[in-house]
């Protein structure tokens, strides 16, 4: 392999590596959860579900490490990154050349 499919394997196996992160802190959420859904009930058999705004802190935490992971940005995405790096480089060796 040379130095750039070396560049592009590295990446990709750190991108799976935090897509694998990604769904355990998933699953242990989801039992988390569960098990606080189940402290609720048994403590005041649903009288009050206080539950219910753990996993609403928990969801959006969520939503935005999977918008990171799977890149599902639209403001500031893939493509704004690429961009900017790009003209960045660009008015660098403008700079360089004056």
């Amino acid at each position: 392999m040379n130095k750039q499919e070396d560049s592009k394997y590295f990446r990709a196996q750190e991108r799976v590596q935090e897509m694998k992160d990604f769904y355990g802190k998933l699953f242990r959420s989801i039992l988390l959860i569960a098990f606080l859904a189940a402290l609720n009930y048994y403590i005041n058999e649903w009288s009050y579900m206080w539950f219910l705004w753990a996993a609403l802190g928990i969801g959006i935490g969520l939503v935005f490490k999977a918008f990171k992971v799977f890149g599902l940005n639209p403001i500031l995405g893939k493509n704004w990154e690429e961009r900017k790096i790009k003209e960045i480089m660009k008015d660098e060796q403008q700079q360089k050349w004056n």
